[in-house]
């Protein structure tokens, strides 16, 4: 009799784990929502200290002078370059989860951790060609992505006055006769297809862009990418153009993607519906690529209390699909508890790719400086 009634407990159990995941599944959205979609009403994020600007070491993650620099790290294998070739703005991607307020407190340690993660694991793979400056900012929330409310914007808008500011002091402080690099990842791509579109299309500082990684952002071919001043990387060699990709596994849920994508217009009004998103596969460098993993030089792949990362030659290949995503093939790989609803490895958009996106940073660099 006890051993029926422990077997009918099992047998629940499974059942209900079942209905679990496969409400998960189904309402994955709904339930992100209610856990991180702030339910407080939007104000303006504390000020940083008194005295505190951009010109200041303390409002930045990375920079040349910082020490402990999180930027600095390689993989077994590499080192950061010699003299610096390039200066490098990277914008970090949404590292605040907290639903108490829509913008993240600068003395937030939580979010500052896991910014300085980050930087760690994505700015450095272009710590070979260039001096890297990654500011702190007052980054909206996760939740501000997964509604349609007023505040959310609100919440966007005031975190880009932040990155303004920085790419200001940037300029101003960076070597004037260098190349530069922009790079990003999600949110930090965000605020920076706003940047080029509205601070740096059609000034001198686009002449001096080698090339712009904006990655983990939806960016339409026909709708946003004539605003942003730079060209597609239609090729591995080009300069002074726009890389962007979305990594998903097989078979790929994309629809919390699609979903927003399609309902979404540009600033000046333009539908993007339909339209088709940039893809340029970071394992060849070429747009609407397709490439074996062979090609791959090495995905970042973290240790079991994720502290440390080796990399991994020939992990996964890499194809653009018709719509614009990027497709890493149904045997992906065990890179951690972070993958999204979908097969959707968009945490790992860098990861995956590390010593390829070194690579490419390293030949698209050598065009711009051989013009």
């Amino acid at each position: 009799m006890l051993a029926r009634r422990f077997l009918w407990i099992i047998a629940s159990l499974i059942v209900l784990l079942l209905v679990a995941a496969l409400a998960y599944r189904l309402f994955a959205r709904d339930f992100m929502k209610a856990a991180l979609v702030p339910s407080v009403a939007f104000e303006e994020a504390a000020a940083p200290p008194p005295g505190a600007s951009y010109a200041e070491a303390q409002m930045w993650i990375a920079r040349p002078d910082i020490a402990g620099n999180p930027a600095l790290w390689t993989a077994e294998g590499f080192a950061p370059g010699g003299e610096a070739r390039a200066s490098v703005f990277f914008i970090h991607p949404t590292s605040y989860l907290d639903r108490s307020h829509w913008n993240a407190p600068l003395d937030h340690a939580e979010s500052q951790q896991r910014a300085r993660l980050f930087v760690r694991s994505q700015a450095s793979a272009f710590n070979g060609v260039g001096a890297i400056w990654a500011p702190k900012y007052r980054q909206a929330t996760f939740g501000a992505f997964l509604t349609s409310e007023a505040d959310a914007q609100k919440a966007l808008a005031f975190a880009y006055k932040d990155v303004l500011g920085a790419f200001e002091a940037f300029l101003l402080q960076a070597p004037a006769d260098r190349p530069i690099i922009l790079a990003a990842h999600s949110q930090g791509s965000l605020h920076l297809t706003r940047l080029l579109r509205e601070r740096i299309a059609g000034q001198p500082e686009a002449e001096r862009i080698a090339a712009a990684y904006v990655v983990g952002w939806p960016i339409s071919v026909t709708a946003d990418l004539g605003a942003l001043g730079l060209p597609a990387c239609d090729t591995a060699e080009q300069a002074g153009c726009v890389l962007s990709w979305q990594s998903f596994a097989e078979p790929a849920g994309a629809e919390m993607v699609t979903d927003v994508y399609d309902a979404s217009s540009t600033a000046d009004g333009t539908p993007r519906a339909g339209t088709n998103m940039l893809c340029v596969n970071p394992l060849t460098g070429v747009r609407n690529g397709d490439a074996p993993a062979a090609a791959n030089l090495g995905t970042l792949v973290p240790n079991e209390a994720l502290t440390e990362a080796r990399l991994v030659p020939a992990a996964v290949p890499a194809r653009c699909d018709e719509r614009g995503f990027l497709l890493i093939g149904a045997d992906e790989p065990d890179l951690g508890p972070y993958v999204l609803p979908g097969n959707n490895y968009h945490v790992y958009d860098y990861a995956l790719f590390w010593a390829n996106v070194r690579a490419d940073a390293e030949r698209r660099l050598a065009t711009f400086l051989a013009r």
